[in-house]
C-alpha cells in the first residue's frame, strides 16, 4: 500500500488521479515490475492514505475459490480485492457516515459527491492490525466515526457547522456483503488517531487494547467481553501470540511496558463450540 500525494490537502497543483498514491500495488518480487494496481482514492485532498494493513486470505468466496486481499480503508470503505489481478469484488462503507462518495462504481472508481461544509469520515481506520477469522469468516477492524469541517468550503461565513463527537468501535464485517455483524463501542480517550490492533486466535478469541487502557479478550462470534486486564497505559500496538515449551502466551506493548499473559501451569481450556452452519 502507498501513502498520500503532496501537498496533502491542496490538489490545485497536482491535477489528475496522482498515480500511484493511496493505492495497492502488486509487484513482481524478482523484477520489481508492476503486475496490477488499484487506487482507493484518486486525487485525494483529505489525507486518506492507504497504509492500513491488508489481510490476505485464501477462501471460498461467493461460491468460488479465491485469493483475497481485504482492507478497511481510511476513506470509510471496506474493500475485498482478488489479489491475483486487483479486481474489486466488494467495496462497502464500514462507518455510518460517508459523505464524499455515494459508492464505488463497477469500474472501481468512487462515485464522488459535491464537497459540502462537512466531510465524513475524518479517518475511518488507521495503520494498526486488523484480523480475519477462518471460523466465523468475519473481518475485524477498529472503526472511527468522525467527521471534519471543510475550512475551505466558503459556504459558511461566521460559525463553522457543528459535528458530532467522535466515536470508536470494534466492528465485525461480513466479507461477502460488507454488513456489520456486531460492534462494540469503545470507552476512553478516542480523540487520537492511533488505535490498538486486533489479534484473532484459533480459540475463538479477539485480543485488543482499548482506549481506556484495558487489555481485553472478546468472543469473536458476538464481541462479548470475556476478560480484561487494567494496564492504565496508552494502547497503540497490536497484540501477538507465541509459544515457549509448548505453552502459549499473548503479549502486547502498552505504554512503556511489554505485558505477556499465559494460562497457569496445568490449566486447560475447552475447545470453542462449533459455529452452526446457516
Amino acid at each position: 500500500p502507498t501513502s498520500t500525494p503532496f501537498p496533502t490537502t491542496n490538489g490545485r497543483d497536482r491535477l489528475g488521479d496522482n498515480l500511484y498514491t493511496e493505492s495497492m500495488l502488486a509487484l513482481n518480487p524478482d523484477t520489481g515490475k508492476l503486475k496490477w494496481y488499484y487506487q482507493f482514492t484518486p486525487h485525494d485532498i483529505h489525507v486518506w492514505d492507504a497504509t492500513e494493513p491488508p489481510v490476505l486470505v485464501d477462501t471460498r468466496y461467493r461460491g468460488e475459490d479465491r485469493k483475497l486481499l481485504m482492507m478497511a480503508n481510511r476513506n470509510g470503505f471496506f474493500y475485498v480485492l482478488d489479489r491475483t489481478n486487483g479486481k474489486v469484488l466488494l467495496a462497502k462503507p464500514f462507518v455510518s457516515k460517508v459523505t464524499w462518495a455515494s459508492g464505488i462504481g463497477e469500474d472501481g472508481r468512487p462515485i464522488l459527491n459535491p464537497e459540502g461544509d462537512v466531510t465524513c469520515p475524518t479517518t475511518a481506520a488507521n495503520w494498526n492490525a486488523t484480523a480475519f477469522s477462518a471460523r466465523t469468516r468475519l473481518f475485524y477492524t477498529v472503526a472511527i466515526e468522525e467527521c471534519m469541517v471543510n475550512l475551505a468550503s466558503g459556504s459558511w461565513k461566521k460559525e463553522p457547522p457543528q459535528v458530532d463527537p467522535p466515536r470508536k468501535y470494534v466492528r465485525a464485517l461480513n466479507i461477502e456483503t460488507g454488513k456489520v455483524v456486531w460492534e462494540q463501542l469503545q470507552i476512553g480517550n478516542i480523540e487520537g488517531k492511533r488505535d490498538g490492533g486486533l489479534l484473532v486466535t484459533a480459540g475463538g478469541l479477539i485480543f485488543y487494547g482499548d482506549p481506556g487502557g484495558d487489555f481485553v479478550a472478546m468472543d469473536e462470534r458476538n464481541g462479548k467481553t470475556l476478560w480484561h486486564f487494567i494496564t492504565s497505559g496508552d494502547n497503540k500496538a497490536s497484540p501477538m501470540t507465541y509459544t515457549v515449551g509448548g505453552k502459549q502466551f499473548v503479549a502486547v506493548a502498552i505504554g512503556p511496558n511489554i505485558v505477556s499473559f499465559g494460562l497457569p501451569t496445568g490449566a486447560t481450556t475447552a475447545p470453542p463450540a462449533e459455529i452452526p452452519k446457516k
